[in-house]
């Protein structure tokens, strides 16, 4: 892996998490034993959206049977599955007062059904102590299996995601078991279930703007309509390094042709991840 051998530019700087509404939702967190993927993956964003009042919460675990080169989630052999983690996702929700939600997890690969059933049940534990908040289900692949995926269609999530994380090429590279083919047919279905689809994938690992640019055209094609764009930072000296630190113009760029080519919304700069903004997805 290495350690990263070129300087952090300014741009990619973040403000000190502070404030009172950024103190409630965390307290809220740890009274709840809930994970996030904002403290684990160590998003850059969490100043703003805790204190905004919002966070994307982790179900199923804190320990991912999956070892990706970018990812900080602790990887190894997980828990049993805690059938009562829906009510307190639920019961959380409800005490953050937030009008939407993102949801996502570790992988299952150890569970006959990744986890689905416990997917699907916090969907609708959520749904019915928050009638009035929206969800976003950022989901892993399932192994392509579409009755799993399924669980978590007929819960009926506001958005569905599924990231590609990265271009074809650097796929095998970066992901320990996903596959770029799979996770695209994994997308084609959320896409004609009808439910608002979206996908992301960071930049700086060794891809050219060419191999993004087909990205974009491989999931448009089959109908996603959220598209998000970030810059990969690495998270310890363990992990793969950065190769190149993308400049704004860049991103303005790529969020330019994603318009062009038809993305009902596209976020796209150095400090974007796949739940920032979130919110503004499902209008």
């Amino acid at each position: 892996m290495g350690e990263v051998s070129i300087r952090k530019p300014s741009w990619l700087k973040t403000k000190v998490p502070i404030g009172k509404q950024y103190i409630g939702v965390r307290d809220i967190v740890e009274k709840n034993k809930l994970h996030t993927i904002c403290t684990s993956g160590h998003c850059p964003n969490m100043a703003e959206c805790w204190g905004a009042g919002t966070a994307t919460l982790m179900i199923l675990g804190d320990i991912c049977t999956r070892a990706c080169k970018f990812c900080n989630v602790k990887t190894g052999r997980p828990l049993p599955a805690d059938w009562k983690e829906p009510e307190r996702v639920a019961e959380s929700v409800r005490k953050m007062g937030v009008k939407h939600v993102v949801i996502t997890s570790v992988d299952r690969d150890d569970l006959d059904d990744g986890g689905a059933e416990i997917w699907a049940m916090t969907i609708r534990q959520v749904k019915k102590l928050n009638p009035n908040t929206t969800i976003e289900t950022l989901i892993p692949d399932f192994d392509g299996k579409k009755n799993l995926i399924q669980k978590v269609i007929d819960a009926r999530p506001e958005v569905i995601s599924h990231n590609l994380e990265t271009v074809r090429r650097i796929t095998p590279i970066i992901r320990s078991k996903a596959r770029y083919e799979l996770s695209l047919d994994v997308l084609d279905y959320i896409v004609k279930s009808g439910i608002r689809s979206k996908t992301g994938v960071m930049v700086g690992l060794g891809e050219t703007a060419t191999e993004v640019l087909e990205v974009m055209d491989d999931v448009r094609k089959i109908g996603v309509e959220v598209f998000t764009i970030g810059q990969y930072l690495q998270p310890t000296k363990h992990h793969l390094a950065v190769k190149e630190f993308i400049a704004p113009e860049q991103f303005a760029e790529y969020r330019m042709e994603g318009i062009r080519k038809g993305f009902r919304h596209i976020e796209s700069g150095p400090l974007v991840r796949s739940s920032y903004h979130a919110e503004r997805h499902i209008k």
